[in-house]
């Protein structure tokens, strides 16, 4: 039951619901977690501070736990949070590619019993596995939520960056005039600047690493995925990957990239399943094929079939309302007799068009009150279905009729469904 208590909460309230279910078993007073799968907020801490001395977990701090967890497990023993050594729980798990770690800080130091760390580490294999289920075959309000989320916290480093790096900068460059005295203390105080310089560009570093992706890592991990799909079929699979000039070492959007491969691999099925192939028409092939522009990634699917694929058969598999959030585009030429070629374009950053996507500008919550919303559910239901009051779905409504320039509900609603968050 507490398993399917986790995946029916909401995706902002996965660290606290997973922190009350382990703390029976597992007594902590802090719990972290740093996921590149987390589609609002890589890194989040649940909790109070370790010791009175110190501030804040940092992302940087749990990040250096990882070499210590094995791939998929658990490590315990004592590390240094917020300025302080603390006993901790380390849970990390390998369905995703980019690592996620799950840091619990303990009230004692006695070792964790075998089978409560297994109980923990299935939890957080769960979470995991969902939230990398989300991010595969994305919705599109979830698609929304995370460039609302991506956009926020670039903003926020870059002004960090701008800050902390003049006001630091400037501090070095005073502290290193040879006109000054006591040179110990101008010592010091240059070793505490560099220091926190290091950890600004760390952190700036670990969240570029969760918002993107290499162009040929991920063409890699959906060539991966379609052999096993293909291969089973009796399919060949014909692969033209981006080369150097075509953008391979060029990170993308994580968004980008989750949304190409889950439209490829939605287009593969139709090709796979939605035409018929008679015994006569000699070997089937797929090829598939990423170019990146300045501008957009362009993938093509074309295979040797029958060319009978129709437009409404990708509808039904949400190609196109995965492509909407994005502002991507899809054409379709199948040619009966020869095959069908598909082309999916997908911008690489948001449009500066006025048909930008309106929802970037409402929270991961008013999202999920405009999507009930969209499905025409009153305020008591939303309450009911969010698991919040009444009166927090009004507020909640206010705010989302105001951001979005609408006077009423059902235009909020119309404006969901025209931009596919419902």
């Amino acid at each position: 039951m507490s398993a399917v208590e986790l995946i029916q909460a909401p995706l902002s309230e996965h660290l606290a619901r997973l922190s009350s279910v382990l703390a029976k078993t597992i007594p902590h007073r802090e719990i972290a977690q740093l996921a590149g799968n987390c589609s609002y907020t890589p890194f989040k801490i649940i909790g109070g501070t370790p010791g009175r001395a110190g501030g804040p977990i940092t992302a940087t701090e749990v990040a250096a736990l990882r070499p210590l967890v094995p791939a998929k497990g658990g490590w315990q023993g004592r590390a240094r949070l917020a300025g302080v050594d603390v006993p901790v729980l380390a849970l990390a798990s390998d369905i995703t590619g980019q690592g996620a770690l799950l840091v619990l800080v303990r009230t004692e130091d006695t070792p964790v019993p075998g089978e409560h760390v297994m109980s923990a580490q299935a939890l957080w294999d769960l979470v995991t596995a969902y939230r990398e289920g989300l991010r595969s075959e994305p919705l599109p309000g979830s698609l929304a939520a995370s460039r609302a989320a991506a956009a926020a916290r670039a903003v926020a480093i870059a002004e960090l960056r701008d800050a902390h790096g003049a006001a630091l900068t400037t501090l070095l460059g005073v502290l290193r005039d040879r006109t000054l005295d006591d040179a110990n203390a101008r010592t010091r105080a240059v070793d505490l600047a560099v220091s926190a310089l290091a950890e600004l560009r760390s952190r700036v570093e670990l969240d570029r690493v969760l918002m993107e992706e290499r162009a040929g890592d991920a063409f890699e991990r959906l060539t991966v995925s379609l052999r096993r799909i293909l291969r089973a079929r009796g399919v060949g699979l014909e692969l033209g990957p981006p080369h150097a000039e075509d953008g391979t070492d060029r990170l993308l959007p994580a968004d980008v990239t989750h949304t190409a491969l889950a439209v490829v691999r939605a287009t593969v099925h139709a090709l796979l399943d939605d035409q018929t192939h008679g015994p006569d028409d000699g070997e089937h092939r797929v090829h598939i094929g990423w170019k990146i522009g300045a501008d957009e990634l362009r993938a093509t699917v074309r295979d040797n079939g029958p060319g009978t694929l129709s437009r409404g058969a990708l509808d039904a598999r949400r190609v196109t309302e995965r492509l909407a959030p994005l502002g991507g585009r899809l054409d379709l030429d199948a040619v009966p007799g020869w095959g069908t070629t598909v082309n999916l374009d997908i911008p690489l950053a948001s449009s500066s068009t006025p048909r930008q996507d309106p929802l970037t500008a409402l929270g991961a919550r008013e999202l999920e009150v405009l999507g009930q919303l969209a499905r025409g559910r009153r305020n008591r239901d939303i309450a009911q279905a969010l698991h919040i009051s009444e009166s927090t779905v009004k507020f909640h409504v206010a705010k989302i009729i105001g951001k979005l320039g609408v006077s009423t509900r059902g235009e909020a609603a119309a404006l969901a469904h025209q931009w596919g968050a419902a």
